[in-house]
């Protein structure tokens, strides 16, 4: 099963790309959130390109998490492929597997769909994260909105596209 290369690098740009509004003093919550974070807008700046290069690995390694929640054929192909017979040709698995894949590979395969389950994930994984750390950092509400809202759309548009270009 392969998938689109060129579909995980437009997904791993988005943080950036929505950040960069979202987080943007002028445009959106940027100093609410510099507010509730404890950020100070005159703050150091240095190694900026390390941050933003650490942050796009990330982001990759989220899109690759995200990848077999909004493709559900992922799903079958980790099931398939562990049998010891797999990958001899003409083996049931095998078979099993490209037959599968003939019939429903395509299912599901909508941008609709893969903001869907984006946006399950972000509420359901990136939330608890986000609060729990939150809490235990001891920020407040306003903080915990801020970022978790980032992260819900952010898995929205990254599974969106996903989804709907594989």
């Amino acid at each position: 099963m392969h998938f689109n290369s060129i579909a995980l690098l437009l997904a791993s740009i988005v943080p950036m790309l929505i950040g960069a509004i979202w987080y943007n003093p002028k445009l959106g919550f940027g100093m609410a959130w510099m507010r509730a974070a404890g950020v100070a807008m005159d703050g150091p700046r240095h190694k900026m390109a390390v941050v933003f290069g650490v942050t796009w690995v990330c982001s990759l390694l989220l899109a690759l998490g995200l990848l077999p929640i909004v493709a559900h054929q992922y799903g079958v192909a980790s099931l398939l492929t562990v049998q010891p017979d797999f990958k001899t040709a003409g083996s049931v698995s095998s078979e099993l597997f490209n037959r599968i894949m003939e019939l429903y590979g395509h299912d599901y395969r909508t941008y609709k769909h893969g903001a869907l389950h984006g946006t399950i994930t972000g509420f359901l994984l990136a939330t608890p994260i986000l609060t729990i750390n939150a809490l235990f950092e001891t920020k407040g509400f306003k903080y915990i909105a801020i970022n978790s809202c980032f992260w819900i759309l952010c898995c929205c548009l990254m599974g969106a596209i996903m989804c709907g270009m594989n």
